[in-house]
């Protein structure tokens, strides 16, 4: 298996308030296993599904931080992703920094307020295993501004993107180098309640959606959206026991 390349989200990590219990949850859902770094790592834990990183979990930085996923696009600068992030109306929420020889990142907030982050690889080159059972699929931006991220991103990434109709809703694809590198849908009011931020939502492939949710629900977890046939396959949007949304796919497509 091979890693991400530049421009592609390649890697995604948890802020959790219970490192032990999330790791508990996720290793019975997925089949994972946890592998602990030192304390110079905080505790920050690397996910495996047999011998590839998927995913990884940290303690969280402050009592104020929400508990959610996040996604990483790999970048071969962090830096110059930084200063791109700045000129585009972004935030930069925290400045790039070396993770030993791991690796280098830097979180952001893109202009219509999601946040995400960048890993420019080291040792560690992110997650090198995709769109099978137990690892990521997709990552999908949900925004109040599809037009402003547009922009921001095709700055920040160089990404194109292109619309199509899902059901009466405008779905894009984001493009690099002509192939779709993750999605973006605009929160509308009907759908979305107007407390929910914009966020990049993170999928994981499963062999089953239905048996997952039910995992979950035993595990401590709870559903947001239930079980839900779309074009590429049988999605649910899921809850860790912290309230962390993530979402799960059977793909068909």
């Amino acid at each position: 298996m091979s890693a991400a390349a530049p421009g592609v989200p390649g890697w995604i990590d948890l802020g959790s308030p219970d490192l032990d219990a999330t790791r508990s949850f996720y290793t019975q859902l997925f089949g994972w296993t946890a592998h602990t770094g030192g304390p110079e790592f905080g505790g920050y834990t690397i996910f495996n599904l047999g011998d590839d990183p998927v995913a990884g979990a940290g303690p969280l930085f402050s009592p104020d931080q929400p508990t959610v996923w996040t996604t990483y696009v790999i970048t071969e600068s962090a830096d110059e992703t930084a200063a791109k992030v700045e000129a585009n109306g972004g935030k930069v929420l925290m400045a790039p920094g070396d993770v030993g020889e791991n690796g280098r990142m830097g979180m952001f907030m893109d202009s219509g307020g999601a946040v995400f982050a960048v890993w420019q690889p080291g040792t560690m080159p992110g997650a090198t295993v995709f769109n099978t059972a137990g690892a990521l699929s997709w990552n999908e931006l949900l925004t109040r501004d599809a037009a402003g991220a547009k922009s921001f991103y095709e700055g920040v990434f160089g990404w194109g993107h292109d619309d199509s109709d899902n059901g009466g809703v405008t779905y894009t694809s984001w493009m690099l180098n002509d192939a779709p590198v993750g999605g973006m849908m605009q929160m509308d009011s009907d759908n979305f309640p107007a407390e929910l931020p914009a966020h990049w939502m993170v999928y994981f492939a499963v062999e089953d959606t239905d048996a997952t949710v039910a995992k979950c629900t035993e595990l401590g977890g709870s559903v947001a959206v239930p079980p839900t046939d779309i074009p590429q396959g049988r999605f649910a949007v899921l809850m860790d026991p912290h309230g962390a949304a993530f979402s799960v796919i059977k793909l068909t497509m």
